[in-house]
């Protein structure tokens, strides 16, 4: 009788989840009559940011940069570091929420931008804000 013996090597396979850096952005815009000079044409509006982590890793948000686009094509960008004086540090499925303005020479214009977030791994990715609409009633329908 022939005895055989096979050895298996039984090596842990780590299963590693992919690391995902995503951020989500949902804005609401609002024209402040009470803060613009029509006649000057200044046209302020106030908009709210809702920043969730929809990714897998803790990121911290660093810097905005804003595009800011009135209906003559007047253009403003704006730099800066974090947001209303924060650099909130967001886990994943954690939300931050703000509030801030802007005036443009128009009644109806646009913003658009990035905010740059550095993951807690070290890894540094862009944020895309999507373009929204800023209008006074009545306007756009």
């Amino acid at each position: 009788m022939r005895l055989t013996t096979r050895l298996y090597d039984y090596r842990a396979i780590e299963s590693m989840e992919t690391k995902r850096y995503e951020i989500t952005v949902e804005v609401r815009s609002t024209y402040v009559p009470e803060q613009s000079d029509e006649s000057g044409a200044r046209y302020v509006f106030a908009y709210t940011i809702t920043i969730r982590n929809t990714g897998t890793v803790s990121a911290q948000l660093i810097s905005r940069h804003w595009i800011i686009t009135d209906s003559d094509n007047h253009v403003q960008e704006v730099r800066g570091l974090g947001v209303v004086g924060e650099q909130p540090t967001l886990k994943p499925q954690e939300s931050f929420e703000y509030t801030s303005g802007t005036a443009i020479a128009t009644p109806v214009g646009t913003m658009r931008g990035s905010y740059q977030m550095t993951a807690e791994d070290g890894v540094a990715f862009e944020a895309p804000i999507p373009e929204f609409t800023l209008s006074i009633p009545r306007v756009l329908h």
